[in-house]
């Protein structure tokens, strides 16, 4: 009994002194944290103020100041000692606190992607600055006269002569070979910071900081491609039928240049239905204020800090912001009554409802999306309905035979863009990770063995261009393209989670969430609620009973 009782003590000993290194080791940890946020949280409110002044001023003094912010928090993120202490924290048995350990991780990846060497840092800033300055600069040329990039697009879209339509595909393409050496310049560059930081090439060590990893996008777009491939095949035949008819040709014929735009990324135009004349008389703001109030999830106090109209030097696109994460959520748009405009408004207040509904316990850190993706998915979720045959019905009490006939043109519509930007999106995602992996391969005979791949597009015979570098989403937002494609994904599983389990319905069929607060609800408490508590694909198997798949993409959008 006595040797059972000294082992007890020693136990019990062992426990204690085990105990209070932990408690050690986390309240640093602790202290770690309150400290950052002390110096980060009143720095990003004031570039957020300052941001939103730029944005609806336009004023130079006003951007300069964000560019001065962004400086410090950004040296604050640079600082090496700090993450050096992050590193040793994250590889600590000791932290056992799950939400510290999260904390922990979002720093650490915060700090990574700033730990480049400054030297090099500065070449790669400086490169990528010249990169977009020649980008924003060149125009290419028809018949040696310029062309902006819109004359270009509407020639896409509405010139039904051949060869016309040849000159301009090239001339879309014609900033490739002035941009392609600097632009494989800067990959080697990046991968080179990269890899002093451990890892092989720059397009890892940037999935790895944003929380992803190449094998499990491999696997949902592997996934997507699968379940595409044989639909996709199939309803681009008709599309081609219907653009070798307008051009006067074979299908066989067809070429790159007879799509409506220079990467067949966007669908073209091909079926007749005109939206806009549905919203024409109506208050797109007081629509989305009704359809969210609707749902339970009020807006009347974001759009009352909002800039909703456009207006001499203002930004003249959109965005959501969170200037504190404490509930100050704005959004800024230029509204006309329009289709356009109504898709805006939903997206946009999908975003601004995620940021202002996460939980007020959850630490400064973790008011955030779970991803960029997430945020995206939502905004997608609720931007979709401004083209949906019931939501239209219901919010704009249109007729049956009204809503039929934007059903006969709407879903075809719909079907063709998610797939063809689906298949576009899976062009980029693996020529990218390609190009980082070999920057000195043959990219130029990849790039076509992706588009032949992917879109079912023939390259031009004998051509050898970078036609690749034509595309400035390389230069200004690396390893970034895949997360529109994962916004889609996750959109679609939440529609089917909430048609099936949320609302029990046996169908998707006239489903327009017009008035069903249990929507609301639901995505509050799933979604908004726990920020970004969970790794994404935690949040998205805690919310919808599965990890990511693709296969309520398919289901919604082949059918």
């Amino acid at each position: 009994m006595k040797k059972v009782l000294k082992s007890l003590t020693i136990l019990v000993l062992i426990t204690a002194i085990s105990g209070c290194a932990q408690n050690a080791k986390e309240k640093e940890l602790q202290t770690f944290i309150d400290n950052h946020v002390k110096k980060v949280k009143p720095l990003s409110k004031e570039a957020g103020l300052a941001y939103w002044d730029a944005a609806t001023t336009g004023k130079e003094e006003d951007y300069d100041k964000v560019s001065e912010l962004t400086l410090k928090i950004r040296q604050i993120y640079s600082d090496s000692n700090d993450f050096a202490m992050l590193k040793e924290m994250k590889a600590s048995s000791e932290i056992k606190s799950a939400i510290l350990t999260r904390q922990v991780d979002l720093l650490y990846n915060g700090y990574l992607e700033n730990q480049i060497e400054p030297e090099l840092l500065k070449q790669i800033v400086e490169l990528s600055t010249d990169i977009e300055k020649n980008f924003s600069v060149f125009r290419g040329t028809i018949n040696d006269e310029k062309v902006t990039d819109n004359e270009i697009k509407e020639i896409l879209k509405t010139e039904t002569d051949s060869e016309k339509r040849h000159q301009a595909w090239l001339a879309s393409k014609q900033v490739g070979p002035q941009v392609a050496n600097d632009l494989i310049k800067l990959v080697k560059l990046r991968n080179e910071g990269a890899q002093k930081l451990g890892y092989e090439n720059y397009h890892t060590l940037s999935l790895t900081a944003a929380e992803q990893d190449v094998e499990e996008l491999d696997a949902i777009f592997n996934e997507l491609y699968e379940l595409t491939n044989e639909p996709f095949r199939k309803l681009k035949a008709e599309l081609d039928e219907i653009l070798a008819k307008e051009c006067g040709i074979s299908v066989d014929e067809l070429m790159p240049w007879h799509y409506h735009d220079p990467f067949f990324q966007e669908t073209p135009l091909v079926y007749d239905v005109d939206l806009d004349t549905y919203y024409k008389d109506k208050d797109v703001v007081e629509l989305s204020k009704n359809f969210y109030n609707g749902i339970g999830l009020p807006v009347d106090d974001i759009l009352a800090n909002s800039d909703l109209y456009e207006r001499e030097g203002k930004n003249p696109h959109a965005f959501s912001t969170d200037i504190d994460r404490e509930g100050d959520v704005r959004i800024l748009c230029n509204v006309k009554n329009n289709e356009t405009w109504m898709e805006t408004m939903l997206h946009e207040l999908g975003h601004a409802n995620y940021d202002k509904l996460h939980d007020p316990k959850l630490p400064y850190l973790l008011k955030q999306p779970a991803h960029i993706f997430t945020t995206e998915a939502i905004a997608m979720f609720f931007g979709r309905l401004s083209r949906n045959p019931a939501w239209m019905q219901q919010m704009l009490g249109l007729t049956d035979e009204q809503r039929d006939d934007i059903q006969k043109v709407g879903d075809k519509y719909a079907q063709l863009k998610q797939l063809i930007f689906a298949r576009w999106a899976m062009v980029m995602y693996n020529f990218e990770k390609e190009l980082y992996a070999n920057p000195d391969q043959d990219l130029n005979t990849l790039w076509w063995q992706m588009v032949e791949k992917y879109q079912f597009i023939k390259a031009p015979a004998g051509r050898n261009e970078p036609d690749w570098a034509a595309k400035i989403h390389f230069t200004i937002a690396p390893a970034y393209y895949h997360n529109y494609m994962l916004g889609e994904l996750f959109a679609s599983q939440l529609h089917n989670h909430l048609v099936y389990k949320v609302l029990n319905l046996e169908s998707d069929e006239n489903v327009s969430y017009v008035g069903q607060k249990k929507v609301g609800d639901f995505i509050t408490k799933n979604v908004f609620k726990p920020g970004a508590e969970y790794r994404w694909n935690v949040m998205i198997e805690r919310a919808t009973g599965e990890p990511l798949t693709a296969k309520y993409f398919v289901e919604q959008f082949v059918k």
